[in-house]
């Protein structure tokens, strides 16, 4: 069996509240190898928390803590911040969740994809401008050259978010995150982007780590689902397992799901207490 590239164990990431410590990553466990693993769930529930934890993007007061966070052999919570940086972007990519506010307004297109490779590599300019073109190509973007030259407020939010992809696939990662990489687009434009990261995630051989609130949608485009609620992991399955899910929050997400033919006069809610599932 193939090692996987990302090994977690009883991950942690609490946050001080006026009421004491909150965990809101309450003690996960998971590996990713070279595969689409979707990590689902409700607003809260810690999904862009192990995302952001993994990139060592979680800044004080909040702690990260974990018996086992090793990528490739390297201990991540060991590493000093200028070894983090030769790994964020260069071997773990993430794809945030809304253009606008990820892209940098005042830098055009292809000077921040450009940016991407060069903070890892010493390429030549005629190499770097090629390699900004081909990407923006291979993202489906029809007329790379003149969108290389416009600044963020002049694309859509779709063509915004194609960008975005193209800036994290460029160094060539081991791992790409995409944390709600659709949230901020038209419904007409997310299967576009999704079809997109999951052609160049296929051609590339990169592990996967899909972040959404869609259980169908991370169902569709992922090998393994694993169901979040409160910061803990209540179920992990094959995605062609949805429908023998046995947990009632994962039960329950797919209950809720309206459906065009449905005559429900209601749609079921989800029970809780003290927070969570039983």
């Amino acid at each position: 069996m193939t090692k996987p590239l990302l090994e977690v164990e009883n991950l942690r990431v609490t946050f001080p509240t006026s009421r004491g410590d909150v965990d809101v990553v309450a003690g996960i466990s998971f590996s990713l190898g070279r595969e689409r693993l979707g990590i689902v769930g409700e607003s809260g529930s810690g999904k862009s928390m192990t995302g952001r934890s993994i990139l060592r993007l979680i800044r004080p007061p909040g702690r990260v803590r974990a018996d086992l966070f090793r990528f490739d052999g390297q201990n991540l919570l060991d590493l000093s911040e200028r070894q983090m940086r030769a790994i964020r972007g260069a071997r773990i990519s993430m794809v945030m969740q809304d253009p606008k506010f990820a892209l940098n307004p005042v830098m055009t297109v292809g000077e921040q994809i450009a940016e991407a490779l060069r903070a890892h590599g010493n390429l030549p300019r005629r190499e770097v401008s090629a390699r900004v073109l081909d990407m923006l190509a291979a993202v489906r973007i029809t007329d790379p050259k003149r969108v290389a030259s416009l600044y963020p407020h002049e694309v859509s939010g779709g063509m915004g978010q194609r960008v975005m992809i193209a800036m994290m696939l460029i160094p060539e990662p081991d791992i790409l995150i995409a944390d709600e990489p659709t949230s901020a687009l038209d419904v007409s434009v997310q299967a576009q982007v999704l079809d997109i990261i999951d052609e160049q995630v296929r051609q590339r051989g990169m592990g996967l780590m899909l972040i959404s609130h869609d259980l169908a949608l991370v169902s569709h485009y992922c090998d393994r689902v694993i169901v979040m609620n409160a910061g803990r992991i209540v179920e992990t399955l094959d995605s062609g397992q949805l429908g023998a899910a046995s947990h009632p929050y994962t039960r329950a997400l797919i209950e809720a799901v309206p459906r065009l033919d449905e005559t429900r006069d209601w749609l079921p809610t989800l029970p809780r207490a003290g927070g969570e599932v039983a």
